[in-house]
């Protein structure tokens, strides 16, 4: 949770941006379409088709100019953000327009039919002999491979726009709005929802138990790292990667080139782990979408990557299952994934709050150093109480809603989560330019690198999957009816 010198924390300003997109899009509600002017993509052959306005009332825009309003609009409220967090606004502009440009055309990429299309009935309807089959997700991965590019290949354009190169801001913001997505899926399938949750927790009380302690064990015994290095060290590897290695950092009061150290690892194996676990999930998992689900939530290790690999490997399994004449609905598999991370987070503070207790008391006595129990709240990640808040109202709206209400309750969250994706894809973009392996290299990071590489593949990613298929299978999405 990142914060500059008296700003605002990327935390909160998550919160309210989502929560400013949240509001807007319930104004279908009220009978005001006040987001319909939101840029969509649809799968093309013909670029000029590829944009239009997420709503028919604003359809003189046409696809381009919907598309310059979404970014006008971006713009404007995500400097009054960098505002609040005392950024350089000039740079943080310049920075943002060049990243919302290259996502947003990488978005566009990936939405070629070669690349999206993914059922038979779609592949002749567009006059296509061979895809991909990676929906239009398939432009997350395209926007990963431009920002490592730009972040290993261009080190001068990755320095000019880094003051917008946030991916914990953009994917935080992005879990508040898909809070909402969720809520309406969650409603239409209450019983199974419930479930999805009290999974979850359970998988990730197990997940904190096994991982954080084999790795400290591990960081400890075999590699003779300090306590200072294998607390952080083991809460990035084993629980939620960037945020927890800084919350564990601060909890023992480490020096700040450890949790940056630590954090620069967990981004570089959070893009290799992106790269490989979703597909070898659509190799394996195809039958067990649920704990594929899970397994992307426990193995991947930041915010963004995590959930954008619940995206990618959901895009796939709903391919395969096209495929075979299974047509499930969409937003369980990440959902799924979602809510297993977001459990995780929320024990970020809590698992803090007992780091800072045990070495204020037992490791390292000072006098007059107690452990509050405001720590828990001060490590706490607020996006996810907005995550929570439009979870619940849309949940409850839903539930109570008449027929032509949950109508526009629907519209309503496809509007705002057009914004999650927009969000989603600079994340990607970001998570590349961050991830410059040379220079992360020459800081002396390879000791560091062994020990993520022994937990990591030898140990986290096996042991997440048996957790995952403990909890999980047997547990599908519900299927496409009418």
């Amino acid at each position: 949770m990142s914060r500059t010198d008296k700003g605002m924390s990327e935390d909160w300003l998550s919160v309210w941006i989502g929560l400013l997109v949240f509001v807007l899009a319930l104004g279908v509600l009220g009978g005001a379409d006040i987001l319909g002017w939101v840029v969509t993509t649809g799968v093309w052959t013909d670029a000029s088709k590829a944009l239009a306005p997420g709503s028919k009332v604003y359809a003189r825009l046409g696809g381009l100019g919907a598309l310059v309003a979404t970014y006008v609009a971006l713009l404007v409220v995500m400097t009054v953000g960098a505002a609040a967090l005392k950024a350089n606004i000039k740079r943080f502009a310049l920075g943002f327009t060049a990243v919302f440009w290259i996502s947003y055309l990488c978005w566009i990429a990936g939405s070629y039919a070669n690349f999206a299309v993914n059922t038979p009935a779609d592949m002749q309807k567009f006059g296509i002999g061979w895809s991909l089959k990676l929906t239009a997700e398939g432009g997350f991965i395209v926007a990963l491979l431009a920002g490592l590019i730009v972040g290993n290949f261009l080190p001068g354009v990755a320095d000019w726009m880094k003051e917008a190169v946030r991916p914990e801001l953009y994917v935080k913001t992005a879990i508040v709005i898909l809070g909402g997505f969720l809520g309406v899926t969650a409603a239409e399938k209450l019983s199974l929802a419930t479930s999805l949750m009290f999974l979850g927790l359970a998988a990730i009380i197990v997940a904190y138990l096994i991982f954080w302690s084999v790795v400290y064990y591990v960081a400890r015994t075999w590699f003779k790292f300090s306590r200072e290095w294998a607390a952080p060290l083991a809460s990035g590897i084993s629980i939620c990667g960037v945020s927890a290695a800084i919350a564990t950092g601060a909890a023992i009061r480490a020096r700040p080139v450890v949790a940056i150290m630590v954090s620069s690892l967990v981004v570089i194996f959070s893009v290799v782990e992106l790269l490989f676990l979703p597909f070898l999930a659509q190799a394996y998992l195809s039958h067990e979408p649920m704990v594929a689900g899970a397994w992307m939530a426990l193995s991947v290790k930041t915010d963004g990557a995590a959930v954008a690999s619940g995206a990618i490997a959901e895009s796939l399994i709903l391919a395969n299952a096209a495929a075979e004449g299974i047509n499930y609905q969409k937003g369980w598999i990440l959902g799924t994934a979602a809510t297993v991370k977001v459990f995780i987070d929320i024990f970020i503070g809590i698992w803090a709050f007992v780091l800072a207790y045990i070495w204020s008391t037992h490791i390292e006595v000072r006098e007059g150093d107690k452990a509050r129990a405001g720590e828990i709240w001060d490590r706490f990640p607020k996006f996810v109480i907005g995550y929570v808040v439009t979870f619940l109202l849309i949940l409850f709206l839903a539930l109570g809603a008449a027929p032509e209400l949950m109508g526009k309750v629907k519209l309503a969250m496809g509007e705002a989560n057009t914004f999650r994706g927009i969000f989603f894809v600079m994340t990607f973009f970001t998570i590349g330019v961050m991830s410059n392996f040379r220079k992360l290299w020459e800081e002396g990071i390879g000791k560091l690198a062994a020990v993520y590489v022994v937990c990591l593949f030898g140990f986290i990613i096996w042991v997440g999957l048996v957790v995952s298929w403990i909890f999980f299978s047997g547990v599908k999405p519900p299927l496409v009816t009418g």
